[in-house]
């Protein structure tokens, strides 16, 4: 591969190291991104627990330290302590409890999500674009091939080998990029939405709590 590219003109290595990086990136996204949600999947269900058996929002808060370390639930807890310490007479406390309670968590929740969806546009990105990358590379390599035919009359196998070869290796390589980046965006995808579900029902949960518990916890001295 390497000799391949070493015979390689600018617009051949220009491929080339291309889909190096598209591969390199993608790479580094997959590694720390399932590094980030198997810590995530693990832990959720220990900082939902530890809410749970918590005497306050503050007793929460300081239990959600240890048990949420990715911090997924911890930012639901302040968005809605932020939102009880808001001072009187500003828009923060006018209207409906409720629907500043449900603007607060949502906001809080899309920040969540937001951090859980990073890197997934480069591996769509990478999977869908690999491919036509590579294939660049091949329609140049035979482009080679064909000139070098036409320039001698005389047929030598040598002539089209060096940019045939070259062609085959960008097509590899361009599907060899594309196929993790493509499985790697499916199966984190799929771990994402569980999560994005889970969260989105103990958000439900958060609100309802913060309707129901009255006067103490309202922002403006109603329910939150």
């Amino acid at each position: 591969m390497w000799q391949t590219l070493a015979q390689a003109d600018a617009l051949g290595r220009a491929v080339a190291l291309l889909l190096l990086a598209m591969s390199v990136a993608s790479w580094v996204v997959i590694v720390w991104k399932g590094w980030l949600l198997h810590r995530a999947a693990r832990s959720l269900p220990l900082a939902t627990a530890a809410f749970w058996q918590a005497a306050d929002l503050e007793d929460a808060a300081r239990r959600l330290v240890t048990f949420d370390p990715v911090g997924l639930i911890a930012p639901l807890v302040r968005a809605v302590q932020a939102l009880q310490g808001a001072p009187a007479g500003t828009l923060a406390t006018a209207g409906e409890p409720r629907l500043h309670l449900t603007r607060a968590l949502r906001d809080a929740l899309h920040g969540v999500l937001a951090r859980l969806q990073f890197g997934q546009t480069l591996l769509a990105s990478v999977g869908a674009t690999a491919p036509f990358v590579g294939l660049l590379g091949t329609v140049w390599g035979v482009y080679h091939a064909l000139a070098a035919i036409g320039l001698d009359e005389r047929f030598r196998i040598e002539q089209v080998a060096a940019p045939v070869g070259e062609a085959l290796v960008m097509t590899a390589a361009g599907l060899a990029v594309a196929i993790p980046a493509v499985l790697a965006y499916n199966v984190l995808g799929r771990r994402i939405a569980q999560i994005e579900a889970d969260l989105e029902g103990f958000a439900r949960d958060l609100r309802d709590l913060g309707e129901g518990r009255g006067g103490a916890e309202s922002p403006a001295g109603s329910g939150a």
